[in-house]
């Protein structure tokens, strides 16, 4: 049975990747703030473990990465992140933003690493957005944007590291999908994302790594 784990599993995109890959036959391990009331992700049926993660606690981190340590992950998909309203955001709203969307991935990936290298497939996703494209510093006002941008400097930075450890890792914008984020005039449902996304991922070489793809598997301009 093949292994995935999915940070940031309680709602929207992270929430239809589990249902999706538990229903095809994968174990899932999967991050939820709230194990103790994990709402629809307590809902789904098949092999699903859940594991508690805060993606802005470094101990949480390091717990999951222990947790996982004998777990050979075939995929890992980072998930997480936070959007946070355009405009005058406050210092604190600036940084939380940046540690989850720009900090929290490459941190979690890179403690998760030796299961991943450890497993027969050998993929990481982190999803990332087309709003971070040609964003490779924060500034200001579309802070989300930035933070997407930062992510894509940073995974970029440290690729060709994961690279030569055999794995195949990408940036994926999953497009604009509706969500609790997003609200309900995106135009692409979490199902379609998830499928195409699934089926980006099954399809998966290394000649792919360090690329941005989108959920149909076209390439994104950084």
């Amino acid at each position: 049975m093949p292994n995935i784990a999915i940070i940031g599993a309680s709602r929207g995109i992270g929430l239809e990747f589990v249902r999706q890959y538990a229903a095809a036959g994968w174990r899932v391990y999967a991050t939820t703030r709230t194990p103790e009331n994990p709402g629809a992700l307590g809902d789904l049926r098949g092999d699903i473990r859940l594991h508690h993660l805060d993606v802005r606690n470094d101990t949480h981190i390091a717990r999951l990465a222990d947790a996982l340590s004998k777990v050979a992950l075939d995929i890992l998909v980072h998930n997480a992140g936070v959007l946070t309203s355009r405009g005058h955001a406050s210092p604190d709203e600036i940084s939380e933003t940046m540690r989850v969307n720009a900090e929290a991935p490459i941190a979690t990936v890179s403690a998760l690493l030796d299961s991943v290298v450890t497993s027969d497939q050998k993929k990481v996703a982190i999803i990332s957005s087309i709003q971070g494209s040609g964003r490779p510093r924060p500034s200001s006002p579309d802070l989300y944007g930035d933070s997407k941008g930062e992510l894509n400097k940073r995974f970029r930075a440290i690729e060709p590291e994961w690279r030569a450890q055999g794995v195949t890792a990408i940036a994926l914008h999953p497009g604009y999908v509706k969500t609790d984020m997003t609200g309900q005039h995106a135009a692409i449902t979490p199902t379609e994302s998830v499928s195409g996304i699934r089926s980006l991922l099954a399809g998966l070489t290394t000649a792919h790594s360090g690329r941005f793809l989108d959920y149909r598997g076209q390439d994104v301009v950084w």
